[in-house]
């Protein structure tokens, strides 16, 4: 049986990404998405589940920061349509609603409905833990927003379905292990993500980057991190359509080594269906 680590309570998105992947695996809550890393690299879990970023809200910015150092490799990658219910204590009617609770991320995703009602806000951790929080409060003038599956859990009424800004809102998950469990090259849609290091040179990012155009590679992601205070080289998150055994793939690969002080592999997956969906589109 997988053990599967998320951040976030049971009913969150992060558990239904990981009872969708893993049906028959053991759930394994965590309060943050460190905790949720550190249960990998620990062993006390077999893989994490974790959101890097929306297609509303934008990156997850402390995901970015921790998967360098956590030293877990993505084996796969799974988008989640976002649906954001508006719920509240059993008999609670819409207009008994004077405070409503969700995570930061859910609050800028469903401002709509937020500004129509007038109500003020509270921050929690979770999206289904402000469910909980409903729940445990048993007071009609509290709400929360939360995916579809923590009004069932926690026993809330529904009180307006699907009250995202966005019918598009998507979120991106990642899974993460100790191995690399490298995706072999079939012919198939396949994603590499990579962390580099330019050396401090001029134009370094530039001629780092250069390989990838000149061999017909396409970038998908481009992130820059600074490390550490001072005028110190920026870190770089990307991500490149293909396979690094495929001779384009890695003649670019190549001449990123060539212009970088550190180049860094996190891994090879197959891409998600829903990459070829929205290119269809």
């Amino acid at each position: 049986m997988t053990t599967v680590a998320y951040q976030g309570e049971p009913g969150s998105n992060s558990a239904t990404v990981a009872q969708a992947l893993f049906p028959q695996g053991r759930e394994f809550p965590c309060t943050g998405f460190e905790q949720a890393l550190d249960a990998v690299t620990l062993g006390d879990a077999d893989v994490a589940v974790i959101p890097v970023d929306n297609s509303a809200a934008g990156r997850v910015a402390d995901v970015h920061h921790l998967l360098p150092e956590s030293g877990l490799f993505i084996v796969a990658e799974y988008f989640l349509a976002i649906r954001f219910d508006l719920m509240g204590v059993s008999g609670t009617s819409f207009d008994q609603v004077e405070c409503v609770r969700s995570h930061v991320h859910a609050l800028g995703q469903c401002r709509k409905v937020l500004r129509e009602g007038g109500w003020r806000t509270l921050v929690s951790d979770d999206t289904a833990g402000a469910a909980r929080e409903v729940a445990e409060l048993g007071d009609p003038r509290h709400a929360a927003l939360a995916p579809p599956a923590a009004a069932r859990l926690y026993g809330l009424e529904v009180l307006r379905s699907e009250v995202e800004d966005d019918p598009d809102n998507t979120t991106r998950f990642v899974v993460l292990s100790r191995d690399p469990r490298l995706a072999p090259d079939t012919g198939e849609p396949t994603m590499t993500s990579l962390f580099f290091c330019v050396r401090n040179i001029p134009s370094a990012l530039y001629k780092a980057l250069g390989g990838f155009a000149s061999s017909g590679v396409n970038l998908t992601k481009i992130e820059s991190y600074q490390m550490g205070a001072g005028l110190n080289p920026s870190r770089f998150y990307v991500e490149i359509e293909g396979h690094p055994d495929e001779p384009r793939v890695a003649l670019a690969l190549q001449e990123l080594r060539f212009f970088s002080s550190e180049v860094r592999v996190l891994g090879t997956y197959p891409a998600h269906p829903h990459r070829l969906e929205g290119r269809a589109g």
